[in-house]
């Protein structure tokens, strides 16, 4: 009977082997479907945690692995919105994970999921207190897709104090956080931002610094008075800044501490220019 079973054990090997092979011979030329069926629907937050057997960090790691698997080349509109849905979902059960959070940054908000990006980055803001890296892609992602500054300098100044005292980098990023105030529309906001700033800096350098800058920006605002009055008179804005030299307007244009001058944009905005001037 042993000698029997032998063969007839390799028979069915051999057997189930041929059908597999014949299996993946055609199922090769099928066109194969994307892994973004992984991501259709959201589950209610009630049912991801009982699959989790009530484990909320469990149930959040289920959902950071659907958007860590998904195939997100050829998604539709309605399916990243199903994978924010799926990655706010995760940072309510666990704000703090890391792996959704950069997910999260790195894919949803270039792809039309803007909102659900920062609320995400928010989230990790506050529950990874001693991470710099969620404010700072809230402050990018705020600068980059919405154009705000204020808002933007607001978060990066947040991700530097996140920072140790004596890590260079910190000082970059307030740095940043200053010249992002020079494009604020509110130039009276703008001092008052980088004037806190200067007076909350341990370094003395750093401080001096900051307050050139406010120097700066209380020229710019300055000018950009000067310029109101020479509207109304003229009924035009300068078309160079020289024109706003002479009675009733300025004795001089103001020197720029920095050493990078001020300029005239496309809609005759007196602006900071942001590097020296050309020779």
């Amino acid at each position: 009977m042993k000698s029997r079973g032998i063969p007839a054990l390799w028979l069915l090997v051999l057997m189930l082997a041929t059908v597999y092979i014949v299996t993946v011979e055609r199922l090769r030329p099928q066109p194969r479907q994307s892994v973004s069926v992984e991501i259709q629907v959201a589950l209610p937050l009630f049912v991801q945690v009982l699959m989790a057997l009530g484990d909320r960090n469990l149930a959040a790691d289920f959902a950071t692995i659907r958007a860590l698997v998904v195939v997100t080349e050829k998604m539709r509109a309605e399916e990243y919105q199903v994978l924010g849905r799926v990655q706010m979902d995760a940072s309510w059960l666990n704000p703090a994970h890391e792996d959704n959070y950069y997910i999260a940054a790195h894919i949803l908000p270039w792809a039309g999921e803007f909102d659900a990006a920062q609320t995400v980055l928010a989230r990790a803001t506050h529950a990874r207190f001693f991470d710099y890296q969620p404010a700072f892609l809230y402050a990018f992602n705020l600068m980059h897709f919405k154009g705000d500054h204020a808002g933007a300098a607001e978060w990066l100044r947040a991700a530097a104090l996140k920072m140790p005292e004596d890590d260079e980098n910190r000082l970059i990023m307030q740095n940043l956080a200053a010249r992002w105030m020079d494009k604020v529309q509110d130039i009276d906001m703008a001092i008052g931002v980088v004037e806190a700033m200067a007076k909350q800096s341990k370094r003395k350098d750093f401080r001096a610094y900051l307050e050139r800058r406010v120097e700066r920006l209380r020229a710019l605002k300055s000018l950009r008075a000067v310029a109101a009055v020479f509207r109304e008179r003229h009924g035009r804005g300068p078309e160079k800044l020289e024109e706003l030299v002479g009675p009733g307007l300025l004795p001089a244009l103001p020197k720029d501490p920095i050493g990078f001058g001020f300029d005239l944009d496309p809609k005759g905005q007196i602006i900071l220019r942001t590097s020296p001037p050309k020779s």
